[in-house]
């Protein structure tokens, strides 16, 4: 089952239900029938396989699945906003939102474009706002539509989570971690987790998005990925992340072999050759530019901005370009002997790698163990 396949009133009868303890003063609360609570109760147990409630003369008595939902459930939703708000209308946004049109949005997910044309237009009503502007032939989201449909990819995402703490309740292996990875943690952090956590949760699927902290910041804000795993950035600049430190990176200079800094060279030497270095603004290049404001003089040229290691190495191989990176990003190209480990940063120039998620993001139990399997690789990385 998928989190958009709920019916929304009856996620929030099974929470008035556990609140109020009996079907009549549920349905008050959600106004609606007693037969379409008690319905809507019976659906929802057949949708996730277990039992929410304990019937009995006195009341419903919440069951452990319906007390590890209902946190989820309260947040999705918050987020949602409105009983009125439909599954079909949720889905039909949301994908709009990803696709960029109708045409893409009914091709990805086999919705006819007039059904989603109507879903959206019946969403935009049931919530009170414009969503979408016409702009020419195609369509943009309006600023009402770009928040809702961010706040409904946190609904679905809360409620996936809801969903395998249910799959877990009933006995099920498997499940799925979403993760972010940013350059420096696919050389080894992240391997060496994967490694860990998959030789004691072999059931379990992991995901790897790829891509730098600009690319992979939206879907983490977005519930489509749980965690990212990188250089951590300025607190300020990230208040709605928690960003939890792993370990300090000190980064090398590296060149192709052979290269003439390879013998040896002093800080009038780097300035003399190009550098290949990430976009202003990432850690890496401020450290960089700390590092020369520490030696003193103007910065070198840096002729390409690249954060592609795979790239950078053939760049390297092919010229005499430097760059400033982990060791371990490429320590097989230094073993191989295609390039020049030529000495570390000078000065003291590090940066925090951390993994960074939502701030109000409750993990589940494999994600948590997850986690524990990234901050043991890190431990053995620091060690």
């Amino acid at each position: 089952m998928q989190p958009d396949q709920f019916n929304i009133r009856h996620l929030a009868a099974m929470v008035a239900v556990v609140e109020q303890g009996s079907v009549s003063l549920a349905a008050r609360t959600v106004n609606l029938t007693q037969p379409a609570v008690t319905q809507g109760i019976a659906k929802l147990e057949a949708q996730i396989g277990v039992p929410l409630f304990a019937r009995g003369p006195g009341g419903m008595t919440p069951l452990e699945a319906a007390l590890r939902l209902k946190p989820r459930i309260e947040v999705a939703l918050r987020l949602i906003g409105s009983n009125r708000v439909t599954a079909a209308q949720m889905r039909a946004l949301v994908a709009l939102a990803r696709a960029g049109s109708y045409a893409a949005a009914a091709a990805a997910t086999g919705i006819a474009e007039p059904s989603l044309h109507r879903a959206v237009g019946d969403l935009g009503l049931a919530v009170g706002s414009r969503l979408v502007d016409r702009r020419g032939r195609g369509v943009a989201l309006t600023k009402a539509g770009v928040a809702l449909a961010q706040r409904l990819r946190l609904a679905q995402a809360e409620l996936r989570q809801g969903l395998e703490d249910i799959a877990e309740l009933r006995g099920e292996a498997g499940g799925r971690v979403l993760v972010g990875a940013m350059p420096w943690s696919r050389a080894r952090l992240l391997p060496d987790a994967i490694a860990r956590f998959r030789a004691i949760m072999p059931q379990v699927d992991i995901s790897v998005y790829e891509g730098a902290y600009a690319e992979l910041v939206g879907p983490l804000r977005d519930g489509e990925i749980d965690m990212m795993i990188g250089a951590l950035r300025d607190p300020a600049l990230a208040s709605d992340l928690m960003q939890r430190p792993l370990l300090e990176d000190r980064p090398t200079i590296f060149a192709r072999r052979g290269h003439p800094l390879a013998s040896g060279w002093d800080a009038d030497a780097l300035r003399l050759y190009p550098w290949i270095l990430p976009p202003e603004g990432t850690p890496l290049r401020r450290l960089w530019q700390a590092m020369f404001a520490d030696l003193g003089g103007a910065l070198p040229a840096v002729p390409i901005e690249c954060g592609s290691v795979m790239t950078i190495r053939q760049l390297l191989v092919g010229g005499d370009y430097l760059t400033l990176l982990s060791y371990d990003q490429l320590a097989l190209e230094v073993e191989a002997g295609l390039l020049a480990d030529i000495g570390p940063a000078p000065g003291a120039i590090s940066r925090t790698i951390g993994l960074s998620t939502r701030a109000a993001w409750r993990p589940t139990r494999l994600q948590r163990a997850f986690i524990e399997a990234v901050e043991a690789a890190a431990r053995e990385m620091s060690s």
